[in-house]
């Protein structure tokens, strides 16, 4: 099992940049498939990015393609979600999950993940 911890939220400005981190525990973290999702009030949770094993690939939700960038730290055990020119719509609370699947078929679908932080709050004021 792999319990995530979640930190780096905050309130910033449209056009800000902030990074978010995520340090998981137990389990066999190099194995498991790293994804950030999001959910806004009122909207379902969706996918933001995702990173594989041994970061050869990484998956962006067209909405934040070219600003934010995923990366992981094996030796560490972290995962990073790096947000450039944020604007008011990236809004949400922010969740890393894991799994041990490394299917692209499923990457988007959190019922798919086994493990979840608990979220951190990213507010982006216009």
């Amino acid at each position: 099992q792999v319990q995530l911890v979640e930190s780096g939220g905050a309130l910033v400005q449209a056009g800000d940049s902030l990074t978010l981190s995520c340090a998981a525990s137990g389990g066999t973290f190099s194995r498991v498939l790293m994804s950030w999702f999001r959910q806004a009030p009122g909207k379902e949770r969706e996918f933001v990015a995702a990173i594989t094993w041994t970061s050869d690939s990484t998956y962006y939700a067209n909405s934040v393609q070219g600003r934010f960038i995923i990366s992981r730290d094996n030796a560490k055990n972290t995962v990073a979600l790096r947000m450039n020119s944020l604007k008011p719509e990236d809004t949400a609370v922010y969740y890393c999950a894991g799994r041990y699947s490394m299917s692209s078929a499923t990457l988007m679908v959190p019922l798919h993940y086994q493990f979840w932080g608990q979220g951190t709050q990213v507010t982006v004021s216009s």
